[in-house]
């Protein structure tokens, strides 16, 4: 049946509640036989929606929960658009590659107006496309010397799991550097322990998931150097800049983690992230147009036009893609700035706070890299862990992430508070409060499995 034939479809009741189908339980893994009503439907998908999460309240995350009401209306008029066919819908496409070029000139490529990049729906395939073209590039030149090619490695640090991903869906050996010691990222003097002629690239993360902290890419660059004029390997750098790359060059303009070095050939970002784009969509943007191999893009001819395409995923909305240039366009350099500096100050506010409370060591103050703070329980038995305290202030709707640091780290357990556009003083303020009370129920009420270490989801 048409679903535009509503002769087809019992009237509506004044009241949905007072509708027959609110006395029957929804099918929940068939198909209905019958049609129904869209108001009625609607409702009931959104009643069962309210008991998620608020997402405003997830502090675990680093996607955008806030999005100003003109996004809202961007999106409307995008979602039938599908951002591969860019014969049919070219000024999408042109906003798209608007975008890459202002990304380009933001991390000072050499060529911003000419070099490649493209959108993608989020870091993770950025990050895989980014890989590809420096596995492409590596086995290129040894097959060109005659040289064997089978072995690839790639090395990384304390990575976001998506390069996991990568390692094994493209047949890549994953060689992470482990954390010692006090260390919080990726020590640039073991790079010479880990890479070789094999060696497709290096992946500092701009803005480590775990600990929110830079790494220093300048520094690992120099080590690359020194390999280069000992060995002889020429090996690259792509920068995970997630969330890093959409607040460094506005929160610390002088650091140099960009492509001011020229060992950097590649850069992704997530736009939903600290992009402040709704959910879905991410950036890869290379260095020059040389540093992507052209055995990469793919040309359709299909959908109108010969188009080229060089990302792993093919239909999808262009509302994401056109919000970011909208973000860009409406917020500029200094709103930019002026967003993500609100943010810093308010983690290092919360920061300050929370460590006045006795129970906790800061390990990050969002001092030096992202907008966030994270922390550990000092020595002694306060009563709870961190996964107790995490538990206790979701009853108020908080949702903040504890969890284990990875490598040789795992007995430390920390737990992370990050700080988005939307997230007011007052509402840090909030959560303070909460974690406060948290604390003070503990001392007159503490658990007994203090010690115990639980499953953990890491967003």
């Amino acid at each position: 049946m048409p679903l535009h034939n509503r002769n087809r479809i019992d009237p509506i009741s004044e009241d949905v509640y007072e509708d027959p189908m609110s006395n029957t339980l929804l099918n929940k893994f068939q198909l209905p036989q019958n049609s129904t009503q869209p108001e009625v439907i609607a409702q009931f998908i959104k009643d069962e929606l309210l008991l998620d999460g608020n997402a405003k309240q997830n502090l675990a995350t680093f996607c955008t929960t806030w999005m100003e009401d003109e996004v809202h209306d961007i999106m409307d008029l995008c979602v039938d658009k599908n951002m591969i066919d860019k014969d049919e819908y070219p000024q999408t496409a042109e906003m798209e590659a608007r975008c890459v070029h202002i990304l380009a000139d933001l991390w000072n490529s050499p060529q911003a107006h000419t070099t490649l990049g493209c959108s993608t729906t989020g870091s993770s395939e950025a990050c895989m496309l980014g890989g590809l073209a420096m596995k492409w590039r590596w086995r290129q030149k040894r097959e060109a010397a005659g040289l064997d090619a089978s072995k690839p490695n790639l090395v990384v640090g304390p990575v976001q799991i998506c390069w996991h991903k990568f390692a094994r869906y493209f047949d890549v050996e994953l060689r992470q550097i482990p954390l010692e010691g006090n260390e919080v990222s990726t020590n640039p003097e073991k790079i010479k322990d880990y890479v070789d002629e094999n060696t497709i690239g290096v992946i500092p993360t701009l803005g480590v998931t775990y600990t929110c902290v830079y790494e220093d890419v300048a520094a690992m660059a120099k080590e690359l150097d020194d390999i280069q004029s000992e060995k002889g390997w020429d090996i690259p750098i792509h920068v995970d800049a997630a969330s890093g790359g959409f607040i460094a060059p506005f929160i610390q303009p002088e650091l140099e983690w960009d492509f001011r070095i020229d060992r950097v050939k590649s850069i992704n970002a997530s736009g939903h992230k600290y992009g402040l784009a709704p959910l879905g969509v991410g950036w890869v943007v290379w260095r020059s147009e040389e540093d992507l191999p052209k055995d990469l893009i793919f040309y359709v001819d299909y959908l109108g036009g010969n188009m080229a395409t060089f990302a792993l995923n093919f239909s999808r909305p262009g509302g994401q893609i056109v919000a970011q240039y909208y973000n860009f366009l409406r917020l500029g350099f200094e709103g930019y700035r002026g967003v993500q500096q609100a943010c810093v100050d308010t983690a290092q506010w919360l920061a300050d706070e929370i460590s006045k409370l006795g129970p906790f060591e800061m390990f990050y103050d969002g001092r030096g890299g992202l907008p966030a703070l994270s922390y550990t329980l000092k020595e002694g038995d306060w009563g709870f862990n961190l996964y107790d305290l995490s538990d206790k202030v979701r009853q108020h709707g908080w949702q903040i992430a504890s969890y284990p640091l990875p490598n040789d780290r795992q007995d430390t357990v920390i737990q992370r508070i990050l700080i988005r556009h939307g997230i007011s003083r007052d509402m840090a303020a909030l959560l303070l409060r909460d974690i406060k009370a948290a604390v003070e129920y503990y001392k007159a009420h503490p658990v007994s499995h203090s010690s115990s270490t639980r499953t953990f989801h890491h967003t």
